[in-house]
């Protein structure tokens, strides 16, 4: 039925499902109609009659639930107020839902072909790239960038889309908090109010094909952790539906995994109502997220990341390992990867005593070999939580990966293992003496460094650190700092092998101490090689002003590396002054 059509008064009915699987009536009154509420969309207004609702009044997961006057759809239920204290709701006008179902998509996504694909295949889908180097990639500002993209945020106190629920299964109290720091701003609302795949224990195998007023979920992570989407079908046509009434996340042409769903029961609350549910198996993909819908083909599949997690040194811990997929996408990868990761350390090593860790990661990358991560820390607060776990290299790489502007890169895989040694395994730097203060260029610098190991005996140390000539007649500033906090002198990456290669070993050695000066020389960084100490004659030919391709200068810093068997807290500084080689 035609908006034009849509009269005040006017009664019928609507289909979502309460319980269950099956699609159930609720009845519904015509209110009025809000011409132009989006842009070049009208919102048809109605009450709603059921008992469930009379309580609920308005919830979260019946978005897309079909609206019929006369018999005739009308729309999908998909707006209302927080807070509200009566059963009305906005209904998305059916026809602009059916113009995002017969938008023609792209034969391709990302340089590959978006269509069925066999199982096991991969392709990239998006979602918004970060805005920054990828080597600089950081999770946190990606989601605040994607939050001011879409515009999402408190919609309390007006008439807006009924915020999506994503229904986490299996994720821990932090892990939760961390998901709703991250996706709330993009119009999700985050909630243990969900559960996996509930085939095995229920029996229930999915029907293979969707129905109007069924629940639908969109799969962020599937496996021994879930996070679903969980909406309603307004309408099928053949292998392809729209649903929800609304956006997810404002998406465009992309690739999620989705899934037959179950609902347990309606929440009701003075907030806003949402429904629980759970996955009952995958099934087709959404393939297009627009201003009216959400739209679905039931035969493509779509890409994930397997992942597994294995957790060594927690005796008689009963979950050693996890198992998961994460959708494959730009933000939501390195986010859910974070996530997940996070939950699964504190299930199986929720600690608050001293702890050493070291998490051993492998990245495999479609057409290029293994790269292995390396993440470490020692810390009197316990295992790292998820917060950590989101500022890791690991998740810091998988977010450059995706994020390059180089070329399309397809995650296949992500392996990680992490070791625990409970024990502090750090020492104080207490300070650094120099033993001499003036050295001749060319010769080396005495400095005794005291250090004090976590319940040990102090312990001090003598380190000679070379000087170079050309530093004659110089004061030298030496400065002293744990070996994890120093990154490796590269390159930024030209290309997507030169960001892979940086990934591993991206500090200098973990355990160690570090004494870095200026050389006073430059250096010149190109294509991913660092040429350092070069002089002025080469330098001139490599820096040029006539070209913005040329190779970048820079100053050269020295480092001095001294392996020790802990991890150093703090730093320092000393001065030298060098004598000239002409006395």
């Amino acid at each position: 039925m035609s908006v034009k059509d849509v009269k005040k008064g006017m009664k019928g009915y609507g289909l979502t499902v309460f319980e269950g699987d099956k699609p159930e009536r609720f009845d519904v009154e015509v209110i009025d109609v809000l011409e132009n509420f989006r842009p070049r969309q009208e919102l048809i207004l109605v009450k709603t009659m059921h008992p469930r609702l009379e309580v609920a009044k308005i919830v979260a997961g019946m978005s897309g639930s079909p609206v019929y006057l006369e018999g005739k759809m009308i729309g999908a239920y998909a707006y209302g107020w927080s807070f509200g204290v009566e059963p009305v709701a906005g209904i998305t006008p059916i026809r602009a839902m059916l113009d995002d179902l017969e938008r023609p998509l792209p034969k391709t996504l990302h340089g590959l072909p978006l269509s069925v694909l066999p199982r096991g295949a991969q392709k990239p889908v998006a979602s918004g790239r970060f805005e920054g180097a990828p080597n600089e990639y950081d999770l946190e500002t990606h989601a605040s960038q994607k939050a001011k993209r879409s515009g999402g945020g408190d919609k309390s106190a007006r008439l807006g889309p009924l915020a999506t629920p994503l229904l986490l299964g299996g994720l821990s109290e932090r892990a939760v908090q961390a998901a709703n720091d991250l996706l709330s701003p993009l119009g999700i609302e985050p909630m243990q109010a969900g559960g996996g795949n509930s085939t095995k224990r229920t029996g229930k195998k999915t029907t293979g094909h969707f129905v109007d007023g069924g629940a639908i979920g969109v799969d962020l992570v599937r496996g021994d952790l879930s996070a679903m989407g969980l909406g309603t079908v307004t309408r099928v046509e053949g292998s392809r539906l729209v649903a929800f009434g609304h956006p997810m996340m404002s998406l465009g042409v992309t690739s999620l995994p989705t899934s037959e769903a179950r609902v347990l029961w309606f929440m009701a609350s003075a907030q806003r109502s949402f429904k629980m549910g759970e996955s009952t198996g995958a099934l087709g993909a959404l393939v297009n997220d627009r201003q009216s819908s959400i739209v679905v083909d039931e035969n493509i599949q779509a890409p994930v990341v397997p992942v597994s997690l294995r957790i060594e040194g927690e005796p008689g811990a009963p979950f050693q390992d996890w198992n998961f997929e994460v959708a494959h996408d730009e933000f939501l990868t390195p986010a859910f990867l974070a996530i997940a990761l996070g939950s699964g350390l504190e299930a199986t090593a929720i600690e608050r005593r001293d702890v050493t860790w070291h998490m051993e990661s492998k990245l495999k990358i479609v057409g290029r070999p293994p790269v292995t991560i390396v993440d470490f820390g020692s810390a009197s607060t316990g295992t790292p939580q998820t917060q950590e776990v989101m500022q890791s290299s690991l998740v810091k790489g998988v977010g450059a990966v995706f994020n390059n502007p180089w070329q399309y890169a397809q995650v296949e895989r992500v392996d990680v293992k992490v070791s625990l040694e409970f024990g502090r395994d750090i020492a104080m730097l207490r300070g650094v003496d120099l033993l001499t203060s003036e050295v001749d260029a060319g010769a080396t610098a005495r400095l005794r460094v005291t250090l004090e190991p976590f319940a040990g005996a102090v312990q001090t140390r003598v380190i000679a650190v070379p000087i170079p000539k050309n530093l004659a007649g110089q004061k030298v500033k030496l400065t002293l700092r744990p070996g994890y906090s120093v990154s490796r002198p590269r390159a930024a990456p030209e290309s997507l092998d030169e960001l892979v290669a940086n990934l591993a070993e991206p500090t200098l050695e973990p355990r160690s101490l570090v004494v870095s000066y200026d050389t006073g020389e430059g250096g010149a960084a190109h294509r991913g090689a660092v040429a350092e100490d070069l002089p002025p004659a080469a330098l001139d030919r490599l820096i040029t002003t006539s070209s913005s391709i040329a190779a970048a200068q820079y100053r050269v810093a020295r480092h001095h590396v001294t392996s020790l068997p802990f991890f150093i807290v703090g730093g320092d500084s000393v001065e030298v002054k060098v004598r000239s080689a002409l006395r």
